[in-house]
């Protein structure tokens, strides 16, 4: 079985090309790559993780004043059952809560993304969680900027197409199974990822499994400090198939990991909501798998929908 191999963010810094190169290549051939020796601060790291067990731990009935259905669940709070895998009739087994960009006051896009809640009960949480949502924000353009090159762009062909994108972090709670989960329920069942790519910051408790081009599962097991990153539905587009949106899913625990929580953090980098999603011709021409261009909104859209967090 493949083993995905990190590349450390140190190589940036030092050899641009060979770092585009070798997060690229990755990128291609599993969807995933793993990145060692990130610039993310560990206070900012931990503070978040401190004060998401907290919001977790508020009661249900606190939780869900913050929760926003008739928006898709895109900021504040969802409960359990809110998402389920497109194609999966069967809810994950998980709650999260989502913090989006905080945009300025004149800015058009308020028309379609709305500000995140402040939780009354937690101030310290507003802040660890926007602190860390800059932070992955920030790192996510850097690493975009490693994927232009890769595909033969200039540097900061991104730059522009995402700085008001409607990104969003996500604090995940998998609470303790005491019991058999009901109907076939896991944590995450087997999806893709919609938006440009993933940043995910390591979890506690194994899971995290993702589908190698073969058909086998790859556990996915970062070092400590090391961050996890893959591709989502819309690079893929973008690149017509080149980079690969990898399947991916969160097993149950083992038995005798059952009674402990798993909590994780993945940062959803998305393009602005006008940012035309158009195949590049080069990639095109190269794999024959060009789809019609769909504005990142447009797309968000039909995908939320797909997962349940919109109703039609």
């Amino acid at each position: 079985m493949k083993r995905i191999d990190p590349v450390s963010y140190s190589l940036w810094k030092k050899d641009k090309a060979a770092f585009a190169q070798a997060f690229g290549d990755s990128f291609v051939q599993t969807g995933f790559a793993i990145i060692s020796d990130h610039t993310i601060p560990a206070d900012i790291i931990a503070a978040a993780a401190e004060q998401t067990k907290a919001f977790f731990a508020l009661p249900a009935d606190v939780k869900r004043q913050y929760a926003d259905p008739d928006n898709g669940f895109q900021r504040g709070y969802s409960p359990i059952g809110s998402e389920n895998a497109k194609g999966e009739a069967i809810s994950d087994f998980k709650e999260f809560w989502h913090t989006g960009r905080a945009l300025p006051q004149g800015s058009a896009y308020r028309a379609v993304m709305k500000d995140t809640p402040q939780v009354t009960q937690l101030p310290e949480f507003n802040a660890a969680s926007r602190a860390l949502f800059e932070a992955l924000d920030s790192f996510g353009v850097e690493l975009l900027r490693a994927i232009a090159l890769h595909l033969g762009m200039k540097e900061d062909y991104f730059d522009k197409a995402v700085n008001h994108g409607n990104s969003i972090l996500r604090l995940l709670h998998y609470p303790p199974q005491t019991n058999p989960q009901l109907n076939g329920s896991v944590r995450a069942a087997a999806h893709e990822d919609i938006n440009l790519i993933t940043l995910l910051l390591g979890a506690e408790e194994a899971g995290l499994q993702a589908k190698h081009r073969n058909g086998d599962w790859i556990d996915i097991n970062a070092p400590d400090g090391a961050l996890v990153v893959n591709a989502g539905d819309m690079l893929q587009r973008l690149t017509a198939w080149h980079i690969p949106s990898t399947t991916h899913r969160v097993l149950n625990p083992s038995p005798h990991r059952a009674k402990f929580p798993r909590y994780s953090a993945p940062f959803f980098l998305h393009p602005n909501q006008d940012y035309v999603i158009e195949p590049i011709a080069e990639y095109a021409a190269k794999t024959g798998r060009g789809e019609p261009p769909i504005t990142a909104g447009d797309y968000l859209t039909e995908r939320l929908r797909e997962i349940g967090l919109l109703k039609l």
